[in-house]
């Protein structure tokens, strides 16, 4: 469950969130709990996860074109892929991203680190990579017209481990059915948004 802690403080000036498109949903959940209206949101598409290297050039775009309309902005990426290029965008920037390599590593924490270490062969999904799967993995990697592209793909890959945010059983029977589709055997964790919660605290709210 959402905490309201934010609410109860005073309210600093304008601040911005840069996320992923795949946060929007649960960045725009965690603001509405908080009732923080002094906050905006602005997302790049989720699917730059396919294209990394892109990700820190728009990423400079946008702060570029919001430099000076706020008090604080906040990068809600974790590094992604970037080889430590959101890290250095930050650094030039002045500004604080997300914790971690990965939003997988956000949401769960150490639960994540020791599937890794339990079954280096994982596949991970979020709420959003769920809901998205058929255009995000299977389209985007022609698994539906070349199914030989699976065992290319997916060959090393033993399960398939789904990181949920919510207790949504629709989501859990999409991310079993995806568990299927690749061949991969099926399990799931409940990760909350506790922990992308209390990251927006420490990197933004907290300094406003």
């Amino acid at each position: 469950m959402l905490s309201s802690r934010a609410a109860r403080q005073t309210q600093p000036g304008r601040q911005l969130v840069i996320g992923c498109g795949a946060l929007a949903a649960e960045l725009t959940q965690i603001k509405a709990a908080n009732h923080w209206q002094q906050l905006d949101i602005k997302c790049l598409p989720a699917s730059l996860h396919n294209r990394p290297r892109e990700i820190p050039g728009r990423l400079a775009q946008l702060l570029a074109e919001t430099r000076g309309a706020y008090d604080e902005t906040f990068v809600a990426y974790a590094d992604c892929g970037t080889a430590g290029e959101i890290d250095k965008l930050c650094e030039q920037e002045g500004v604080t991203r997300l914790p971690g390599a990965d939003c997988y590593h956000l949401f769960a924490g150490a639960s994540y680190l020791d599937a890794l270490e339990e079954t280096p062969g994982t596949f991970f999904l979020t709420d959003f990579l769920v809901r998205h799967f058929n255009r995000l993995v299977v389209q985007a990697y022609k698994l539906d017209t070349r199914p030989e592209n699976i065992e290319a793909l997916f060959g090393n890959y033993e399960r398939l481990l789904y990181l949920a945010q919510t207790q949504d059983e629709g989501l859990r029977q999409g991310a079993a059915k995806a568990a299927e589709f690749l061949g991969l055997r099926f399990e799931w964790l409940h990760t909350g948004l506790a922990r992308l919660e209390e990251s927006m605290h420490q990197g933004l709210i907290a300094r406003g």
